[in-house]
């Protein structure tokens, strides 16, 4: 009986939340459905990925909207990082493979925004174009001048290496590769809502709609377990 009170408790939840919040959002126009849907890593929870890099302009552009989205998920939603790496000309595999090796070696919280900066401010060590002529740098960063940022978060540069050239880490970007593919990310960045839903800010209708979109998603799928 108590589990038949939730479930019609949630539903209720969700129909008022879609009634105030996401009666304008339409499948196929502002959310696309991931065909087949895939498997997610967070357990019980809904999962949220932000499919980006750090080599990503507008990526860098969106870290406010994600900074709030990440405060304004419910508890029982989770927030993924997904590094891409589908423009080996701005230099994005080797940022997929230093968040992988800065996961590995725990250094993650404390270096993912600081990467960002580290690329895009003025005063940044890991410019993928000149600051004033905004043109590309060559050559551009490498992995052991990542690894070099990194030993600022308390690990030996050589240790960055040495695990960003493991087979561990090499095996995780084999798997995010193919992961992109099958939920159909051709930009970032990209949000997809618990391996079902693929969306982006401009199919949202804007930045200002991205969370309201992702609530909604998170609160159709609350309301579906």
């Amino acid at each position: 009986m108590l589990k038949r009170v939730s479930a019609l408790l949630f539903g209720l939840a969700f129909a008022a939340f879609a009634h105030a919040e996401g009666d304008t959002f339409e499948a196929g126009k502002n959310w696309f459905a991931v065909e087949p849907a895939q498997p997610t890593s967070t357990g019980d929870k809904i999962e949220v990925v932000e499919v980006f890099s750090y080599a990503c302009p507008a990526c860098n552009f969106f870290q406010p909207t994600m900074a709030k989205l990440k405060a304004a998920l419910p508890a029982n939603a989770e927030l993924v990082y997904l590094p891409a790496a589908f423009r080996p000309d701005e230099d994005w595999p080797t940022f997929q493979r230093g968040f992988y090796a800065a996961q590995a070696l725990g250094i993650l919280d404390k270096a993912h925004e600081a990467t960002f900066d580290a690329v895009w401010k003025d005063d940044g060590t890991l410019h993928i174009a000149d600051p004033t002529t905004h043109r590309p740098v060559s050559p551009m960063p490498s992995i052991d001048d990542v690894a070099k940022f990194y030993a600022k978060f308390g690990v030996k540069a050589e240790d960055v290496v040495g695990v960003a050239n493991s087979f561990a880490v090499n095996t995780k970007m084999k798997r995010a590769d193919a992961q992109l593919k099958a939920y159909g990310v051709d930009s970032t960045p990209t949000l997809i809502v618990n391996g079902k839903y693929r969306l982006t800010a401009q199919s949202a209708g804007g930045v200002d709609k991205v969370i309201p979109l992702v609530k909604f998603l998170v609160a159709k799928e609350s309301a579906g377990k």
